[in-house]
């Protein structure tokens, strides 16, 4: 039992360890912004599905907040049925690429 709670915390200890490791790239963002263009790059827009919800601007948001409305987009903890699709299809570098990229607009 012991070796396997030691085993659980290292891997645990990994996993932070890697995640610490990505660094966003906002030059490789550009060819992973496409899809949010078309909502996010829109000012005023309003999406119909679920709801009629007004779509924010990211641009200028920091990093870390746009990092971390992803990730929960990602594992559910937000409930927009078209964001957590996307989401969902991105690794983490590309979360933090595109991050960095939104945090550097204007």
């Amino acid at each position: 039992m012991k070796k396997l709670s030691a085993f659980l915390a290292l891997a645990a200890a990994a996993n932070l360890a890697a995640a610490a490791d990505v660094v966003g790239d906002a030059k490789a963002a550009e060819n992973k912004v496409a899809m949010c263009i078309g909502c996010h790059g829109i000012p005023g827009y309003k999406t119909a599905f679920p709801e009629v919800y007004e779509v924010p601007m990211i641009g200028g948001q920091s990093a870390k907040y746009i990092e971390s409305a992803l990730q929960a987009y990602k594992k559910g903890d937000r409930k927009h049925p078209s964001m957590r699709g996307i989401a969902e299809s991105l690794s983490d570098q590309d979360i933090a690429d595109v991050a960095a990229y939104y945090a550097q607009q204007k």
